[in-house]
């Protein structure tokens, strides 16, 4: 489902947060805060998008409902000066579902069940009782359906697994033999891209990097 729409869709990776500095996995997890360091991302990501769109652009905000997207979201819309307030969000923006795996140490998790990453395309393995990676492709090519009628700029904070998923599907990526679905390419936490008419350019690269 490669997209087509008229508008550029700018899709953000949240800022550090304590599970990514404690090396937790964090998945679904509904407020997990940002650390000073995702802070700071946040705000090279909206000096970012206001060096390229300007003061007040006439763009929708997007975010995942969770705490992180919304603090990552808050800062970058108070750079462009847009209000937070008028965010929508959506729980198909969310992060992969991490079952009894969530809320754990990476360190502890391998010990019992071996590596979480698959090694070839960074992605993390979906636990025992977790979502697999095509139902994280159906919830967000449903979103996509759903909303890419309008002809508008919009800015989407997700996470890193969704967002590899999403932009996967946005830009017509191969899918991934091992999971089932296709996913763009990995970005650190911090980096905002651009999809216009299903091509994907970097507009910042952050300086996140999950601690395994």
């Amino acid at each position: 489902m490669r997209t087509n729409r008229r508008g550029r869709d700018f899709i953000a990776r949240h800022g550090e947060t304590v599970f990514n500095a404690a090396g937790r996995l964090q998945g679904e997890a509904p407020h997990t805060p940002l650390t000073r360091a995702g802070f700071a991302q946040a705000d090279e990501m909206g000096e970012a998008l206001h060096h390229l769109l300007g003061d007040k652009p006439a763009l929708t905000l997007w975010a995942s409902p969770t705490g992180r997207a919304l603090q990552t979201l808050a800062v970058m819309a108070e750079h462009v000066g847009l209000d937070w307030h008028d965010a929508n969000t959506d729980p198909r923006l969310t992060e992969i579902g991490m079952g009894s795996w969530g809320g754990r140490y990476y360190a502890d998790v391998m010990a019992e069940a071996g590596d979480v990453i698959d090694r070839p395309s960074g992605l993390l393995l979906s636990a025992p009782d977790g979502e697999l990676y095509h139902e994280i492709a159906e919830r967000v090519s449903g979103w996509l359906a759903e909303t890419d009628g309008g002809d508008g700029d919009r800015l989407v904070i997700m996470h890193g697994i969704s967002s590899r998923v999403m932009r996967g599907v946005m830009t017509g990526a191969p899918i991934v033999e091992r999971f089932g679905a296709p996913a763009a390419g990995h970005l650190p936490q911090g980096s905002l891209v651009m999809i216009e008419r299903g091509v994907e350019s970097v507009v910042h690269i952050g300086g996140g990097g999950e601690r395994v």
